[in-house]
């Protein structure tokens, strides 16, 4: 089959389609002929030689898929051949054909595109543990969201809007308005503005509730002076550094402060299955009705995966990027 190849440490430029051996389903798996891959920041960073695919996955990059169950194990009961579903794989989405564990699937709404449909699967799942697995977010809480135009982000905020949550987002100007449309009540430029300042005058030096974070060691102690008693930090990167060079402590006992990492991709299948479990049952209506819906920025060739990198890495987008697969 035809893939996109990499190295470990090369560069946007480098990365081209290649012929790579055909995964074959195991009992439980079943195969897709992928039509549409989801872009991720996590991608960049395992080009890089950053982020390696976990023990046994794919070396191929791509996280999340769309397309048509072309083979099934023996002990698969859920799918048939030929039906349209999506979700997130350890690795392997881009190419022709990718193996996925039956209860990890999901089916396509029938209101959504395959493209739409691969634009779902990690930002979603990563926004929806985020903010309802970790962050319990209540009904009316405010909740801070770093780069809430990111894909992570724009789901983020849906999810929140759901709860009635006042929603305060740090992204860049050009992408204010876009967080708005989707539901933000506030947006802080993070170049020009102190999110610290901004928050609290907003919320009347309340502080919000929850903060959902990818920068890491540069906000982490405004985050937490962001806080209000009980808060919960939710952090699922370090993309700013993970070195601390102070810390004041008194906040997070005086709070009684929740700080919780997370990374979805490390974790077991038994964990990964019910989350996905929980979220279809939570979200595949919502997306159906409109009351949810995936954020693409732009949709590009694979043959252009390339100029798809290289947009995430300038930090351009608005949503998600994907590959048609073709």
């Amino acid at each position: 089959m035809k893939a996109i190849l990499y190295k470990d440490g090369c560069t946007a430029d480098e990365l081209k389609i290649g012929e790579f051996e055909k995964p074959k389903p195991n009992l439980k798996q079943i195969l897709i002929k992928v039509e549409a891959a989801g872009v991720n920041r996590a991608d960049i960073m395992q080009r890089e030689g950053k982020y390696p695919p976990p023990k046994g996955a794919s070396p191929i990059l791509g996280l999340e898929i769309s397309g048509v169950v072309d083979e099934i194990g023996s002990e698969v009961t859920k799918w048939k051949k030929g039906d349209k579903v999506f979700g997130l794989i350890p690795g392997g989405g881009y190419a022709e054909y990718a193996v996925i564990e039956e209860e990890m699937a999901m089916p396509i709404p029938n209101n959504l595109s395959l493209a739409e449909a691969a634009a779902i699967p990690e930002v979603f799942l990563t926004a929806y543990q985020a903010l309802i697995y970790y962050g319990k977010i209540q009904n009316g809480e405010a909740v801070l969201i770093h780069a809430g135009a990111s894909g992570v982000g724009t789901a983020a905020i849906q999810f929140a809007k759901e709860f009635n949550a006042k929603i305060i987002v740090t992204s860049s100007p050009e992408k204010h308005e876009a967080c708005i449309k989707l539901g933000a009540e506030k947006a802080i430029d993070y170049k020009q503005e102190d999110f610290f300042n901004e928050v609290m005058k907003y919320t009347e030096n309340q502080g919000v509730d929850v903060i959902i974070d990818f920068i890491g060691g540069p906000y982490f102690q405004k985050n937490i002076n962001c806080l209000r008693v009980d808060g919960r930090l939710i952090m699922l990167s370090t993309l700013g550094g993970s070195k601390i060079s102070e810390l004041d402590l008194r906040n997070m006992v005086s709070k009684r402060l929740s700080i919780i990492g997370s990374a979805l991709r490390s974790r077991s299948l038994d964990y990964r299955t019910n989350l996905v479990k929980e979220f279809s049952s939570y979200a595949l209506d919502k997306f159906s009705n409109g009351k949810l819906k995936p954020i693409i920025d732009k949709i590009y060739d694979w043959k252009d995966v390339s100029e798809a990198h290289k947009r995430i890495e300038a930090n351009k987008n608005i949503g998600k990027i994907i590959l048609n697969i073709s």
